[in-house]
């Protein structure tokens, strides 16, 4: 890792190395460990992560929240409609379509394969217990 690197991780992440990648911890650690840049980078973003901590946290008012939320469920939905309109519908529909020919080549296919399988096992146990020409020749031989 290079100082670059480590600074942009410093300004994403803060001072805490917990709170970094884990893939990327180690190699801060070395560089922590090599370069004293690297460690007043930290000190930089320790003194960041103070203000930051000391801050007011002001939070929105029960009124403001739901408004906020209502707006954005109102533009998503007239968003939608003016976007798809009759093509979600056409759409809906053609998945559907779809699903249901899914549905019908899946038993199709799986009956075919399902009968070849019982004559395959079939097979195999009329030979398991079926006479042999060895036997009914040995038979006919007297042995």
């Amino acid at each position: 890792m290079d100082l670059e690197r480590f600074e942009h991780l410093a300004g994403a992440y803060g001072a805490d190395l917990r709170r970094w990648p884990e893939a990327e911890r180690e190699a801060a650690r070395l560089l922590l460990a090599a370069d004293p840049r690297a460690g007043l980078v930290l000190g930089e973003a320790d003194v960041l992560d103070a203000l930051l901590d000391a801050a007011p946290r002001p939070a929105p008012s029960h009124v403001l929240r739901e408004r906020i939320i209502a707006d954005a469920a109102g533009a998503r939905l007239g968003r939608t409609r003016r976007l798809w309109g009759p093509i979600a519908w056409a759409s809906g529909a053609g998945w559907a379509a779809a699903a249901c020919a899914g549905v019908a080549f899946g038993m199709v296919l799986t009956s075919q394969m399902t009968a070849e399988i019982r004559a395959d096992t079939v097979l195999y146990q009329a030979s398991l217990t079926a006479t042999d020409d060895a036997e009914i020749l040995a038979a006919g031989l007297g042995g």
